[in-house]
């Protein structure tokens, strides 16, 4: 039995850990088998990266920051979502492969041809694309007042400029023009039982009956 990959990518604020955490509910109380994870993170070894990745400075060069996001990957993968697949659940991820794309490539390397081929070359070999990609898009002024509101402890990089968190709304519009089989784009501006609604949709599209 094999299961179904399911990720969730968006900037920061645009609600993809709230709506993983209300689909998993969702999808449990509809009789699915359902691990609900995070990335950086999701396994022992990855939390501990995860706490280097974004707590402050670790003085590493963009390409040994991307390897270290690829490292926890496949710590979490291994460890975590393959083997809760090859048990026929529904794994649903708060961030994967396209984040380091859309944060690393586009956000810190402006789209740089060369670093967009490097993140791409290193998936290719080191990890499991997902089935389904449910990207939450909105207005970045909408998600930076849901940031305020929220009021929590800012991670590195939450605390980058503006500029940068253009440019990553940028690139994942590009990974999701780019794979329009895989990425499903839903407004993460309208309410949130909306948002829900259709996520739950595209996820229901892909199960076998």
């Amino acid at each position: 039995m094999t299961g179904l990959f399911v990720t969730l990518e968006g900037g920061e604020g645009a609600g993809k850990s709230t709506q993983a955490r209300l689909l998993a509910a969702r999808l449990e109380r509809d009789g699915h088998a359902v691990l609900l994870t995070r990335e950086p993170g999701g396994s022992p070894g990855a939390e501990r990266l995860r706490a280097l990745l974004l707590a402050g400075d670790h003085g590493l060069g963009l390409g040994s920051e991307i390897l270290l996001h690829v490292a926890a990957r496949m710590d979490h993968l291994e460890r975590t979502i393959l083997p809760a697949l090859e048990a026929g659940q529904i794994v649903i991820c708060d961030r994967f492969g396209d984040s380091t794309l859309a944060y690393q490539g586009y956000g810190m390397a402006d789209g740089d041809p060369a670093v967009l081929a490097f993140i791409h070359g290193v998936a290719a070999v080191a990890y499991r694309a997902p089935d389904l990609t449910l990207l939450l898009d909105m207005p970045r002024t909408l998600a930076r007042d849901r940031l305020i509101a929220r009021g929590d402890p800012t991670d590195r990089y939450e605390r980058l400029d503006e500029a940068f968190h253009q440019r990553v709304a940028a690139g994942f519009r590009a990974i999701a023009a780019a794979e329009p089989d895989r990425v499903v784009t839903v407004d993460g501006s309208l309410p949130q039982d909306t948002v829900l609604d259709r996520l739950l949709d595209s996820i229901r599209a892909r199960l076998v009956p």
